[in-house]
């Protein structure tokens, strides 16, 4: 007997996971694994298509059995996805006519507006029951009886990713979609609390997945059309496999292992990128981090990012907030990454190169904390280093953290918005052109947005916005060639760069051409080669990307 179930994915959020598109949580293939097992036709609808259609949530009301996977734990801004308000769910929750409706995920923990606001929790009316701890394993639970409610055992999820791997093909971004995996749930500094506002320890001590269930994911993932794959689901990634203490010394050949497994199960992969790194696990174990970074840059695609959530810069910040390293850590941490991960391919596109992440009004901030934070960053211009982005971040607090509890919220409201503006500034620019030069090259980045200029992104982790002065549809794959720089993001034109066939808004983009040049290149088209062109423009930094058919 078959049976009706609509899984909705309201998105996730968490400091060791990410669900919002083009990423698809773990959460959502485990727990449509579990649907299919049991029996059920599952319908998949993201909350973005619920946005756009609403009428058609409206003829599924009658659907016996609803799941909704939500829940953001960190704030973040997002292109191709909005993760579902208070608001949305609760409307979700009193939609549905018969049936159950089961609400999982990160929500559990609260949810919040968004950065600088606590996080509560609210009973959501219409819901039948809300799914604590893991949603597949307190799903199963449900299904069979029982109490809406279990933590994850990988020996018996592990079914659950490879029955539920088909369900990607149902996102309505796929192919172009990222596969979020699980390696790891948990903390290894738990046991003294972790940082006084991350949701990670909840979780507990760390437990990891094997190599065999995950190439064994990975190539479910792959028959089903997967390409592109993020080690995301960890909140170390140089931990993996490893144990004892709060900073475990990585283990390289098991990193090494794990990439040759996923390159084992998925040979025709497009992306494999990772997300977190403790960089105080690369201060504290400077060689073994080494030889690991070097398995990672052997193994993964380029333009990686290992995310480093440093929070400040501040020593009393620090220390009153139980945090991962010191601003020296920190640095020391960035340059043997720079060292590893800073070789280019090809294209001009940086192999691995970190992203820091700052939290602000955290416990024990003074204005002092924002010129330390500001004198750090100017230090990674002045020596030379690359750092692929900067988050900053307003504190979300979580019912459970010290932060929670502390709650200084807008104590520093001012030297955080003066911080933030002189990043955005003055040190994005620098970062921007010293990480993609212009002449760097981008491959079949992805159209997210149309219009008269067109915003594409490749891929991967953190992708940089790439901003195209003509019109593309959305969807579209286009290989893109920088040539100057916008706030947070680059300006590129097509690869290879057709001078006799793009517009002139498209041309006075380009290095060293202005209006006046434009009207003249115009006039002049068609060139035939070189040094026709050059002999109207006087040259440019990028001629030798140009075409003239």
């Amino acid at each position: 007997m078959t049976f009706e179930a609509l899984l909705i994915d309201g998105y996730v959020d968490e400091p060791a996971c990410l669900g919002v598109p083009p990423y698809i949580s773990p959460y959502i293939r485990t727990v449509a694994g579990v649907l299919f097992e049991a029996g059920y036709r599952v319908q998949y609808r993201t909350i973005d298509q619920i946005r756009s259609a609403p009428q058609e949530l409206h003829q599924l009301r009658k659907t016996p059995l609803v799941i909704v996977i939500a829940g953001q734990t960190v704030p973040g801004k997002y292109l191709a996805g909005t993760p579902a308000t208070l608001s949305e769910l609760r409307q979700i929750g009193s939609l549905f006519e018969s049936g159950c409706v089961l609400l999982g995920g990160p929500v559990a923990y609260g949810i919040s507006p968004g950065g600088g606001r606590r996080a509560i929790k609210e009973p959501m009316s219409g819901y039948t029951a809300l799914m604590i701890g893991d949603p597949a394993t307190a799903l199963h639970r449900f299904l069979q009886g029982e109490e809406p409610r279990g933590e994850e055992k990988y020996e018996e999820s592990q079914r659950w990713s490879v029955l539920g791997a088909g369900i990607i093909s149902d996102h309505p971004l796929f192919p172009h979609i990222i596969l979020e995996l699980e390696t790891a749930k948990g903390c290894a500094r738990s046991v003294t609390g972790g940082c006084s506002f991350c949701t990670e320890p909840f979780y507990g001590k760390p437990r990891y997945r094997s190599i065999p269930m995950i190439e064994t994911e990975v190539a479910a993932l792959t028959a089903s059309g997967a390409r592109h794959f993020r080690i995301g689901r960890q909140p170390d990634l140089l931990a993996y496999g490893s144990s004892g203490g709060e900073y475990p010394c990585p283990d390289p050949e098991k990193i090494r292992s794990l990439f040759t497994a996923i390159r084992r199960a998925a040979p025709d992969l497009l992306t494999l990128h990772i997300d977190n790194m403790n960089p105080g696990t690369i201060a504290r174990h400077p060689e073994a981090s080494r030889e690991a970074l070097k398995a990672i840059v052997d193994n993964h695609t380029p333009g990686d990012i290992a995310a480093f959530g440093m929070e400040t810069a501040d020593p009393a910040v620090i220390a009153a907030n139980n945090l991962k390293a010191s601003a020296e850590e920190v640095m020391d941490a960035i340059r043997i990454v720079n060292e590893v991960g800073g070789t280019r391919d090809e294209d001009g596109v940086p192999h691995l190169l970190p992203g820091l992440n700052f939290v602000c009004g955290l416990a024990g901030e003074t204005e002092e904390t924002y010129r330390l934070n500001r004198a750090f960053l100017e230090e990674l211009i002045a020596g030379d280093l690359a750092v692929r982005r900067v988050n900053i971040r307003q504190l979300m607090p979580f019912d459970g953290t010290r932060a929670f509890e502390e709650n200084t919220l807008g104590h520093h409201h001012s030297a955080f918005k003066t911080f933030k503006e002189w990043t955005r500034k003055s040190f994005d620019p620098v970062m921007l052109s010293r990480v993609f030069p212009v002449g760097t090259i981008f491959r079949s980045a992805v159209v997210e947005i149309s219009a008269g200029t067109s915003f594409a992104r490749q891929m991967g982790t953190y992708p940089i916005l790439i901003g195209l002065p003509i019109t593309l549809e959305r969807g579209t794959l286009i290989d893109g060639a920088v040539v100057g720089y916008g706030s947070r993001s680059v300006t590129a034109l097509p690869h290879p760069i057709s001078i006799n066939r793009l517009p002139g808004s498209a041309l006075k983009v380009m290095p060293g051409v202005g209006k006046k040049t434009v009207t003249t290149i115009l006039a002049r088209r068609p060139f035939k080669d070189q040094a026709a062109w050059q002999k109207v423009t006087g040259g440019t930094a990028v001629d030798h990307l140009i075409t003239f058919t």
